[in-house]
């Protein structure tokens, strides 16, 4: 068990945490939530004992160990992958070190004999003999093929060196596990992987994510960080997302009386509680709901955007048609003889593991970059608008944000430009800053005003959910459910792909495979997974969707 006893931390006038009181207990998976700033791993790094906070004290059991997620990819370049994972249970690879090393001595004595001994025990007792079969083991399951796993970390790309470390991170069954966004660089099998994996741990978890599936999938409660506080609530991020939205709505209509408020409530906790998510923690994780009580659900104060997308007219007949689309790139060919069709309707999720062929054709469909061979038309009656995956481009001159979106309005009336900045979550003096000094996060909200401005019946996103919060990943994410136009995007995030897409485009080895299904039906249809495994069969590389 790990407890955070009275934890304040201020960074000059910013107070990021006031008298803050939470105990995490095992069995149980706590996802970190906040808005971008909250301080969420700030706070894991106070729990790890890296930041060491201003007031207050974090108390963890006797005995218990805590393995933390490393994010320094450099930090075990001298040693094998395999090495790596093995130096997270830190007690275990120092008992392996010492005995390596009293065995290696040509002068053996004596008491080199009785140390070999206590040695051999404490590494049976620690699970050594069994300890380098598991690590294999993890890391396969988390797409390390065996071939990479006896490599240095000096030999390996940056996107296998996440893996290890999150190997790491896994190894030895700690009691407490902290993880800071586990699944950012991890293809979907993966992520299934590391879901099973922490459903049926036993001991602690806490973890900061933005991946909404991910957090739905492994988590029993969510911490909320909010105004400087830290709100513990029972269930995953859907069910803390939907119940403060209701008891925010509710809060609102003050006609409604207290007994209708309750009712409402206890129908959505027990329509939640029938529903709770598959795996081990199932079973408790509904006890834990059902002994929710009315006052336990209470109104989120952070902001959520709205984001609606409306197009000034309906798409026609034709939209786009593609046609032997091919792109070469600094000497590798990224587009070759692409065909593509789309239909009114279609909101297409363009997946597989090389996300360059996919911001190559955006780029060529939106006039950006011009095909080598090919053609590609658009129809009469199509608008486009695009989000692009590098948008720095956008944000050179030294304009207010409300003199940016402005730029791309026919109405020039400052009164209907700063509504849609409103939507967006700036409005007073926000919406005044200066286009060139915006973090990421402002600059994605940026575009997506002007892409609601717009008015464009037809959408292409590349990767749009990089750099925003959970809550506005979920008000996008709404957005274009709702939306009424044809969307062509590509995205990382599992939840958001599936609620979105009724077509599915993967880029392969050995060329395109186009389904008309949803993305959770694409990713578990055997017939395709044979189909997939056949156009892969020759790439050396992992699959990765």
């Amino acid at each position: 068990m790990i407890t955070a006893s009275n934890i304040g931390l201020s960074y000059g006038t910013q107070v990021l945490f006031k008298e803050v009181n939470i105990k995490f207990t095992p069995g149980n998976c706590y996802g970190i939530i906040g808005a971008n700033g909250a301080g969420k791993s700030t706070f894991l790094k106070i729990l790890s004992g890296e930041i060491e906070p201003d007031t207050g004290e974090v108390i963890i059991s006797t005995g218990q160990r805590m393995a933390v997620l490393r994010q320094d990819h450099f930090a075990f370049n001298n040693y094998s992958v395999l090495e790596t994972v093995i130096m997270g249970y830190e007690e275990l690879y120092a008992v392996m070190k010492e005995r390596d090393e009293v065995y290696a001595k040509e002068d053996f004595t004596e008491a080199d004999g009785l140390r070999a001994a206590e040695l051999e025990g404490d590494f049976a007792d620690m699970g050594g003999w069994e300890a380098e079969a598991q690590a294999a083991q993890m890391l396969d399951g988390l797409g390390i093929s065996t071939d990479l796993q006896g490599k240095k970390m000096t030999e390996v790309e940056d996107n296998v060196k996440v893996r290890v470390l999150l190997a790491q991170a896994l190894f030895g069954n700690p009691d407490i596990l902290l993880l800071d966004e586990p699944t950012n660089h991890l293809d979907l099998e993966s992520i299934h992987w590391l879901e099973e994996f922490l459903a049926n741990f036993d001991n602690t978890v806490i973890v900061v994510s933005h991946d909404r599936h991910f957090l739905n999938s492994v988590c029993t409660h969510v911490a909320d960080i909010d105004f400087g506080k830290i709100q513990l609530y029972v269930g995953n991020y859907d069910f803390w997302y939907l119940s403060s939205q209701l008891a925010a709505k509710q809060m609102k209509d003050d006609k409604k009386r207290r007994e209708e408020k309750i009712s409402e409530l206890k129908e959505f906790i027990q329509r939640f509680s029938s529903n709770v998510a598959k795996a081990k923690q199932a079973t408790s994780r509904k006890k834990l709901i059902d002994k929710l009580t009315i006052d336990d659900i209470k109104p989120s104060s952070r902001r959520f955007p709205y984001i609606a997308f409306k197009p000034l007219r309906d798409v026609g007949r034709n939209i786009l048609e593609v046609r032997g689309l091919s792109k070469t790139v600094e000497g590798v060919k990224v587009l070759d003889n692409f065909d593509l069709v789309v239909n009114a309707g279609d909101k297409i999720a363009f997946v597989g593991p090389d996300h360059f062929a996919k911001t190559v054709l955006f780029e060529i469909l939106c006039g950006n970059m011009e095909p080598d061979e090919g053609t590609f038309t658009w129809g009469v009656t199509t608008s486009l608008s695009y989000f692009p995956k590098n948008n720095a481009s956008l944000f050179t001159e030294h304009l207010s944000i409300t003199d940016w979106l402005r730029t791309y309005s026919v109405d020039k009336d400052d009164t209907y430009v700063r509504s849609f900045l409103g939507r967006l979550l700036f409005s007073g003096d926000e919406a005044l800053k200066d286009c060139t000094v915006l973090s990421g996060g402002e600059k994605v909200r940026c575009v997506l005003a002007r892409m609601m401005l717009q008015q464009a019946n037809c959408l292409i996103f590349d990767e749009p959910t990089s750099h925003l919060d959970l809550e506005s990943i979920s008000a996008l994410n709404d957005g274009l459910i709702e939306f009424t136009g044809v969307i062509l995007f590509n995205s990382h995030d599992h939840q958001f792909v599936d609620t979105i897409a009724n077509r599915i485009v993967e880029f392969t080895p050995g060329g395109t495979i186009d389904r008309m299904i949803s993305f959770e039906d694409y990713f578990n249809d055997a017939t395709i997974k044979a189909l997939r495994d056949e156009k892969y069969a020759t790439a050396s590389h992992t699959v990765a969707l």
